[in-house]
């Protein structure tokens, strides 16, 4: 095909991308084996307004699902055990996955306590294959921690994470160079990271629900269309990704939020609770930060519903500004009640300086 041509495949790395299987719900049904047959939740409590963080797949037949309301869990599934969790375990168990990872590659990125990159490109364990790579982790995982994960092997981070998807749970999932064009050709860009439901409506708006089909449109007639999301698809829907996996992660905001104890509607309460959480967020950032170094700031609001807004503007810090975008994103609610509320400050990276703070005189 012609196309290929012009969208050539670039890169022959080696990313394995691990992903544990109900990572929290395993660690409790390891350490105790009576929760192995039963629908169980780790969470925050059903009469408190709490969530579900994780669920087992006894469980997730009940239709629970992670964020979903403790209190709508346990009506889909009356027997439901939830449990609280024990996050200083869940933490030292990660750390012994983490040992593991480091047997085959330094260059293991974490994304949480439960799943990670790993560029295994210049390793020389098992003669190089990262798909034997791949098995032993997992077999490690299994007979030394008593966990399943799940693995995709490909080579980049955006294919990896996608073929780790395919044999969940307790599975591996390989595309080789050769396969690419053809498992990215089928796929419905819905599944593409970072297409919510929305955007995917916007482009079966189009005419554009898989890969396939966005590649009969050039970069630049993508980019006209979608902006931003324009610019992800050009390389997406050819199965492109050069993204590096970073050892050290570069964190990007500072933030704070809570959820609150009822829903709240009108913005003098919205502004009461932010006035509590802004000395806490300065509390946060001036760890390591001074107010002079931050490059913008934001609200977050979780709705009734769990749809969710951020409002966010670039430029020096000033708190007194979280009231205007309060009021911004309140009009966005357009009158959903609003159950959790957050502050967030954006973080210079490397080099960066923020123009409004700089001091000319």
């Amino acid at each position: 095909m012609g196309e290929l041509t012009v969208y050539p495949y670039s890169g022959m790395r080696k990313i394995i991308h691990i992903d544990m299987d109900c990572f929290y719900a395993a660690v409790e049904m390891r350490d105790n084996p009576a929760l192995r047959d039963v629908p169980l939740a780790i969470g925050g409590s059903s009469d408190r307004r709490g969530v579900i963080s994780t669920c087992n797949y006894v469980a997730r037949r009940f239709g629970v699902r992670s964020a979903m309301p403790s209190g709508l869990a346990k009506k889909l599934c009356p027997p439901l055990v939830l449990i609280p969790g024990r996050m200083a375990v869940y933490k030292e168990t990660s750390r012994q996955l983490r040992a593991i990872f480091l047997r085959y590659t330094e260059l293991v990125e974490p994304l949480s306590l439960d799943e990670a990159y790993l560029d295994v490109t210049d390793s020389n364990c098992c003669g190089g294959s990262a798909t034997l790579m791949a098995a032993e982790i997992r077999h490690a995982i299994v007979t030394e921690l008593g966990l399943t994960a799940s693995a995709g092997v490909a080579p980049n981070k955006f294919l990896a994470k996608l073929a780790s998807e395919q044999r969940k749970p307790d599975g591996l999932f390989v595309i080789r160079p050769e396969e690419v064009d053809e498992f990215v050709r089928q796929l419905p860009l819905a599944k593409l990271p970072g297409i919510g439901r929305k955007t995917a409506e916007r482009l079966e708006s189009q005419g554009l629900y898989s890969c396939e089909d966005a590649r009969v449109l050039s970069s630049d007639e993508l980019i006209a269309r979608f902006g931003k999301l324009g610019e992800m698809l050009t390389g997406r829907i050819w199965g492109r990704d050069d993204q590096p996996v970073q050892a050290q992660r570069i964190r990007k905001t500072i933030g704070v939020e809570t959820t609150l104890a009822s829903d709240v509607l009108d913005e003098a309460a919205c502004w009461q609770v932010l006035s509590q959480l802004i000395p806490e967020l300065e509390r946060r950032f001036a760890a390591g930060y001074a107010r002079e170094q931050l490059m913008g700031q934001g609200i977050k609001l979780k709705f009734a519903d769990f749809q969710q807004t951020t409002v966010y503007r670039r430029g020096g810090y000033q708190p007194e500004l979280f009231h205007d975008l309060l009021h911004e994103g309140l009009l966005r609610a357009q009158g959903k009640p609003i159950r959790l509320l957050g502050l967030v400050v954006g973080l210079p990276r490397d080099g960066e300086v923020n123009q409004l703070s700089l001091d000319f005189a």
